[in-house]
């Protein structure tokens, strides 16, 4: 899920905005009808497209703000004359609001990253994996440091071809631990296909899954990124799915995962499960009807628990096999 690498070609949702500076959705909107700043584009269904530069210009603006200045006086300033007022010269820290919490595991991963030894960085993911564990690995490694990695690119601190490498070399650990060794314990459902919606390009969070419901008895089926809606829809009818699980990131429209979702629940069947996780922050407010946000890779184990315990009931269908 390389969530932040170069931004979106075609400009940031106001969502992903909002996340990366820290300013609110309200916010942005109030100072482009007053100040004429900033000047989002417009996509096809009418959703605001941030450019990369007026990002860049967004940040910026937070930092003076948290130092005093007012936004009268600084909102629709050039790059160059924001720069100039900021005593830091660009290298402060941003405020904690706009951070996300540090794993005590991630300096040392970043500090390899920053190296530049591609196997130094392998090792060090390989050894997590063999001491914790492929389910542990994911939660208190992998996903952390995938936080990590995007906040340091938010901040300037990583280069746009250091996050591309973490995100392949974690890849390539996630793709070893997902293996069901052969011989194993019989799978006990449920049968889950893996995919985003169409505008969310970024498919690391789905090997993650992957991996923990390997741990959980649990088939998954990952179709990658991007697909359309029509075709998710025949994927869960050829592969006999019992659960539909879609990662999102801010990435994705507010408008358009809310259609997406609608979409996909009404043309599932009433037995089939729709989960939706990842950091999009509309998973923590009201989803459509019939679809369950895992807003954290550590709670998946609770809903599985939940689906086979639903298809246990006297009410419920077998699990499957």
């Amino acid at each position: 899920m390389t969530e932040y690498s170069a931004g979106p070609s075609q400009g940031w949702p106001i969502a992903a905005v909002e996340r990366d500076t820290g300013l609110p959705k309200d916010t942005l909107r109030v100072w482009e009808r007053r100040y004429g700043f900033p000047r989002p584009q417009r996509d096809a269904a009418g959703e605001r497209l941030y450019p990369t530069e007026q990002v860049h210009q967004l940040r910026m603006l937070r930092r003076l703000l948290d130092a005093g200045h007012r936004p009268r006086h600084i909102v629709g300033l050039p790059l160059t004359e924001l720069q100039a007022l900021d005593p830091s010269g660009g290298s402060a820290q941003p405020t904690p609001a706009a951070c996300a919490p540090v794993h005590r595991q991630e300096p040392a991963l970043l500090t390899v990253l920053r190296r530049h030894d591609a196997m130094a960085l392998q090792d060090a993911l390989m050894q997590a994996l063999r001491v914790q564990g492929a389910a542990a690995f994911v939660v208190q490694t992998a996903a952390p440091a995938v936080e990590a990695v995007g906040q340091a690119w938010i901040e300037g601190r990583l280069e746009v071809f250091e996050e591309h490498l973490f995100t392949q070399t974690l890849l390539a650990v996630l793709q070893q631990a997902s293996v069901p060794a052969p011989g194993g314990p019989p799978l006990r459902g449920p049968r889950v296909v893996l995919t985003t919606l169409p505008q969310e390009p970024h498919g690391l969070g789905l090997q993650m899954v992957r991996v923990l419901l390997a741990s959980l008895g649990s088939e998954a089926i990952v179709l990658g990124p991007q697909l359309p809606v029509s075709d998710a829809l025949r994927a869960v009818q050829a592969y006999r799915a019992d659960v539909l699980a879609l990662s999102c990131t801010a990435l994705v429209p507010d408008r358009a995962l809310h259609a997406g979702l609608q979409q996909l629940r009404a043309g599932l069947p009433a037995d089939v499960v729709l989960w939706v996780g990842g950091a999009h922050p509309r998973l923590r407010k009201a989803l459509p009807e019939g679809v369950q946000a895992i807003t954290d890779l550590a709670l998946l184990p609770q809903a599985v628990q939940a689906w086979r315990e639903l298809k246990a009931s006297p009410a419920g269908a077998p699990a499957t096999d």
